[in-house]
């Protein structure tokens, strides 16, 4: 893994999205970046997207959920913005996946 300057915090907004979940987290995980965290903010799903997130929680060190009521995605996007402590901050759709370099082309960019 490659170390950057710069801590990133990942947010992913999830909702009723089971089937995708676990791919879209695989995506990020995979990520060369050692200085990240992922921010799960379950917006209270009814389907098995909390036990997801509490699993992905429970087994990686980096990333962290966070369980609300139902608000809709901008409101989920604004609880994991108020708990990041990223010098950057990206957003995934719980429902989509990202390329193996996709973070630490957004991060290089930036920097």
């Amino acid at each position: 893994m490659r170390e950057y300057n710069c801590f990133l915090s990942v947010v992913v907004p999830v909702y009723n999205t089971e089937k995708y979940l676990k791919r879209c987290l695989d995506s990020a995980l995979a990520a060369s970046i050692d200085n990240m965290q992922i921010i799960l903010v379950d917006d209270g799903s009814t389907d098995g997207s909390p036990v997801i997130c509490d699993q992905y929680a429970a087994e990686h060190t980096n990333v962290s959920v966070i369980h609300q009521k139902n608000s809709g995605v901008s409101a989920a996007r604004n609880t994991g913005i108020l708990v990041s402590h990223g010098d950057y901050i990206a957003f995934i759709d719980s429902d989509d996946y990202i390329e193996s370099n996709a973070l630490e082309l957004l991060v290089s960019t930036a920097e």
